[in-house]
């Protein structure tokens, strides 16, 4: 009963969070209203991907230019969950250790890693992209004529959860290094660039790229995953490591967490 407590007492902060967040947001009309343009300008591209693959009636490894569109529609969707909900906390951290703004963090009476992680939301580079995601996904879907059963819609659902996992513990992880390089800035800006090799199914790429985006540096699982379930193309090695990567991430996360918060020191001492 004490685990079920808390994690009420977690929902409703978590859900406190979120409201304070809207309510910003609804404070900076402006600024809301200028995100959303500035994230729209970011979805062009992904058209021109589509308009190309299309045009050229693109086939990579037996993927169609629908199901290319589909990959596309996925990795588009996950971008707006994972740009509201750990984008804007990740590039935080590093000036919560260099600023000195984890010290009012740390005499919280809740979990520090909640309220560094999972603080802010900004929906307004949310709603462009889910939005235009699920366009591409219900197209896709369509013209692909896919399954619409509650196990197939349901799978697809699970490993889009299980891709956002892996974001959070690879960004995260990745974040704590601002606890052993101050200014870890430029270093975050690679690890992100590295979020759009999703872009285009992962079959484009060379076998041991490949295997290191799913196995070492998982990317490859959080976009493709979703994608080659519902197609019908996840292998049984793949489908295991679905279940595994998002625990294994975590774990690593978690010790990397406890190691960096010993190692942090109060901007006032």
């Amino acid at each position: 009963m004490s685990k079920l407590r808390t994690l009420k007492k977690y929902l409703y902060i978590y859900w406190i969070f979120i409201k304070n967040c809207v309510i910003a947001s609804m404070e900076y009309r402006a600024n809301f209203i200028v995100g959303v343009l500035s994230e729209v300008g970011y979805l062009f591209p992904k058209f021109l991907y589509i308009t190309v693959v299309y045009s050229l009636d693109l086939r990579v490894n037996g993927l169609t230019p629908d199901s290319i569109l589909l990959f596309i529609g996925t990795y588009t969707l996950i971008t707006g969950i994972m740009s509201a909900h750990i984008f804007c906390n990740y590039v935080r951290i590093s000036g919560y250790v260099r600023d000195g703004g984890l010290d009012m963090l740390i005499i919280k009476p809740i979990s520090l890693q909640f309220m560094v992680t999972l603080r802010y939301v900004d929906f307004s580079v949310a709603i462009p992209n889910v939005i235009g995601g699920l366009v591409m996904i219900i197209i896709a879907w369509t013209r692909l004529q896919l399954s619409i059963s509650f196990f197939t819609i349901a799978g697809y659902i699970l490993l889009i959860i299980d891709g956002l996992v892996v974001t959070y513990g690879v960004l995260m992880a990745i974040s704590l290094l601002a606890f052993w390089i101050v200014n870890a800035g430029a270093l975050q800006d690679i690890v992100v660039s590295f979020w759009d090799f999703n872009t285009m199914p992962m079959n484009i790429y060379g076998k041991w790229l490949k295997r290191i985006g799913v196995y070492i540096l998982p990317i490859f699982v959080i976009s493709n995953f979703p994608c080659f379930y519902v197609l019908n193309q996840m292998s049984f090695a793949y489908a295991a490591w679905a279940f595994i990567v998002p625990v294994w991430v975590l774990f690593i996360f978690r010790l990397f967490w406890k190691k960096s918060v010993k190692r942090y020191t109060s901007a006032s001492s």
